[in-house]
């Protein structure tokens, strides 16, 4: 099936009702048959719901189609897309392992990977997501996994999927790709060899800032790489916190599984039914949202390339972006509604914000709304000046998320802004 029919039908088979919409089964906990069938779910002899923190009627339509969208086996989904993120890395590494994280990345995902992950014992190495090349020296036998943004927020650089794949798979490393801003509707990672696709479903995917969420979504055939890896020794030796279980014997997506096993069961960072929900709904409009948003984006790029107060924009559409022909390689149908710009300095930057009125001062993206944002002084303020930099993220940028209003409101907005800064 096409892009638009799964967005709308996968992963659902309509219940005992008959209901045409996926029914919100908010409940914590499930009735077995008896005790022989609990303890047969328990011991994964059967599939079934055990307790809404491992698995949720309605949040399995959510990863089943998500997934399907991805073009990939499985999935799971989290509380948020930090903690997606968290899961993929905590998925495959410990105390004294390393990690391999482009500088280019969401404020957020710096902060974990810079200092939270520290504190776990787990050492994170810095490339540059333009100079792939940098990556081989990083590596050695505790590097885990390789993660990156296919495009960069707020940067808006586009990654060299293949050529990090590439140097990723000549040491059986895995590859880790946030993909929130394309959407498998833009970019399929997969197609280019990565090996696990995140998100945070708080963006585009839910489209009205309405849920938070983040799913983690892993490739057919994972197990070839994982099986016998002594990088991923915990996937092929006995699980003794879950009866000697072999993740690597299983004829399952034992990624997400893992996730659910072991992560989900201890942390618990759950995504409530309702915000499922929320997602899914957002699923079924998502390939015509990622049309307009890229549309009007691609207007607005333009206008602001022309502007003689815009020393710089960043958006891969165009032809002029050094990333044009990355983009034009991995995505598909359009480049996102995400992209920033750059003025003479901070102060006219923070000008520019706070002087339109369509635009809201919000740090969410991927909103029907359009959002005007600061990062220097938002989401990358606890930056030092030197990783606000590497970042890409200079004080005189601004980052816009474009929403679904009629396009040339927005340039109006956008040049009255501008004028007066």
């Amino acid at each position: 099936m096409h892009e638009q029919t799964l967005a709308i039908h996968a992963g659902y088979d309509k219940d005992a009702m008959g209901t045409m919409a996926v029914p919100i089964y908010q409940t914590t906990a499930y009735e077995f048959r008896d005790s022989e069938h609990a303890a047969n779910l328990f011991a994964l002899k059967e599939l079934g719901n055990i307790y809404t923190r491992l698995m949720n009627p309605t949040s399995d339509v959510f990863e089943k189609r998500f997934a399907a969208l991805e073009g990939g086996v499985a999935a799971i989904a989290t509380a948020s897309g930090m903690a997606a993120i968290f899961y993929a890395i905590a998925n495959v590494a410990e105390a004294g392992d390393n990690i391999i994280v482009a500088k280019q990345v969401y404020g957020g995902t710096t902060t974990l990977t810079g200092h939270t992950i520290k504190r776990f014992g787990i050492e994170t190495r810095y490339f540059n997501v333009a100079n792939p090349s940098e990556i081989e020296a990083l590596i050695d036998e505790k590097t885990k996994i390789i993660l990156f943004e296919s495009i960069t927020n707020p940067s808006i650089d586009v990654a060299d999927l293949s050529a990090i794949v590439s140097i990723a798979q000549k040491h059986d490393i895995m590859t880790c790709v946030d993909n929130t801003v394309a959407t498998p509707i833009l970019c399929k990672p997969f197609e280019s060899g990565v090996d696990v696709v995140v998100h945070s479903t708080s963006k585009y995917t839910t489209g009205q800032g309405l849920a938070l969420g983040g799913i983690v979504v892993e490739r057919h055939g994972l197990v070839d790489l994982i099986k016998d890896n002594d990088r991923y020794s915990h996937f092929n030796e006995p699980d003794e916190s879950y009866h000697g279980l072999v993740y690597s014997d299983l004829p399952l997506p034992l990624f997400t599984l893992r996730v659910r096993l072991a992560l989900m069961r201890d942390l618990g960072a759950t995504p409530a039914p309702f915000n499922s929900w929320l997602n899914i709904q957002g699923l079924e409009t998502l390939p015509l949202r990622m049309k307009q948003h890229s549309t009007s984006a691609m207007a607005i790029a333009e206008f602001l390339e022309a502007h003689p107060k815009v020393s710089k924009v960043n958006y891969p559409g165009l032809k002029s972006d050094a990333n044009h022909a990355n983009a034009s390689k991995y995505m598909k149908g359009g480049f996102s509604g995400l992209l920033s710009f750059e003025v003479a300095n901070k102060e006219t930057a923070q000008k520019i914000a706070d002087g339109t009125d369509i635009f809201a001062v919000v740090v969410n993206i991927g909103d029907s709304k359009s959002i005007i944002t600061h990062p220097a002084s938002t989401t990358h303020q606890q930056l030092s000046a030197q990783e606000l930099i590497d970042a890409g993220v200079p004080g005189g940028l601004v980052r816009l998320s474009v929403g679904l209003e009629d396009t040339q409101d927005l340039i109006d907005d956008l040049t009255k802004a501008l004028d007066n800064a």
